[in-house]
């Protein structure tokens, strides 16, 4: 009879324990779901520069989309300034104040590991965007991290055609030595960042492939930054004249300042002989503008618009445990764990 007892008594602990433990996963799986008790899904945005050409139209878009969605959803921005710490020490504070959901641009790509650990301790959800990782391994290890960007390769790919096309018709216009060779100016965003890497590669590739021989003059690191873009490119001027044929750029942003450097000193005004190739990419308002003008030749175009929504969608997926791409126009690449927005050709009349 004893022993009977004993046994009930264990029986009886082992299913307290259960019953327990189970609470306890059922807190923690529902950690992020208190939107469902009618308050608004609180989304931090955690940039590495807020005040980015790109990043300030997203902001405009997420803006948007808070007012046009009134009391579902309440958005807080953040500006890391380049610095990763003060991007941790922002995470850290939202993590324990009380966060829905983090979108996360991220400062340094090498330390998305240990964030995305970091993010998994409080069960939220995290949709990386913008600057690619080198690999999607932190974002697999994690069920609720997703990563929404844009084909990089193929960006960079349409800058190339963009060029190589312009050769093919304007080549008396473009060759100013008539050594039948590309002279160009590689402005880079960053050097150990593989949206730099890729935007680089494939668009200097995609011109070669198109049986056009060239020769890159320099390649500054300018950190996506207009004002150093300015700086480089008027030093680099100053330098090689105009034996620079083309300035391929990472982005819009150094476009923008490429364009500014040239106009100093004459170029890329509307004079179709006094005009030097600047492409760009991202597809800003006032890189669109300068293309229209005929002062750049074109831009690798994403709406940011329909990058909002994505990101957007993807995120409010992960918060409410629905597939990552439900009601997204796009397909996961061959990771499983992020999309890849493509770009459009945006050209203009520079030599026509």
């Amino acid at each position: 009879m004893e022993a009977f007892k004993r046994i009930l008594s264990i029986a009886l602990l082992a299913i307290i324990l259960v019953i327990m433990l189970g609470n306890n996963s059922y807190m923690t799986t529902n950690a992020s779901t208190n939107y469902r008790q009618g308050s608004p899904v609180r989304v931090g945005l955690f940039t590495r520069d807020l005040n980015d050409d790109y990043i300030v139209l997203l902001r405009k878009n997420f803006e948007d989309i808070q007012k046009n969605n009134p009391g579902e959803v309440s958005f807080s921005f953040y500006n890391a300034n380049f610095n990763q710490s003060t991007q941790n020490t922002d995470i850290e504070n939202a993590l324990h104040k009380g966060i829905d959901l983090i979108l996360l641009d991220m400062v340094n790509l090498l330390e998305i590991r240990e964030m995305i650990n970091r993010i998994s301790q409080f069960n939220i959800p995290v949709v990386v965007f913008n600057r690619v990782p080198f690999s999607m391994e932190a974002i697999k290890s994690y069920k609720k991290a997703f990563y929404v960007g844009t084909d990089s390769a193929q960006g960079g790919t349409l800058q190339g055609k963009m060029i190589a096309d312009a050769w093919r018709n304007h080549k008396q216009l473009i060759d100013k030595n008539k050594d039948d060779t590309l002279q160009y100016v590689l402005l880079v965003g960053e050097k150990l960042n593989k949206t730099s890497i890729d935007r680089s590669a494939y668009s200097v590739s995609t011109i070669n492939e198109a049986f056009i021989k060239t020769e890159q003059l320099a390649s500054p690191i300018l950190n996506w930054d207009t004002a150093s873009a300015k700086d480089a490119v008027d030093a680099l001027f100053l330098r090689f004249g105009n034996k620079i044929e083309a300035i391929i750029s990472n982005d819009d942003s150094m476009a923008i300042g490429a364009v500014q450097a040239l106009q100093k000193y004459g170029y890329n005004t509307g004079n179709k002989s006094q005009s030097i190739i600047v492409v760009g990419l991202d597809g800003v308002s006032e890189a669109k503008e300068l293309v229209s003008k005929g002062f750049m030749l074109g831009t690798a175009s994403q709406e940011t618009a329909d990058m909002t929504n994505t990101i957007y969608t993807v995120g409010m997926n992960l918060v409410k445990d629905r597939n990552p791409l439900e009601g997204v126009s796009y397909k996961s690449d061959e990771t499983g764990v992020a999309v890849l927005l493509p770009y459009e050709p945006y050209t203009g009349p520079m030599f026509q």
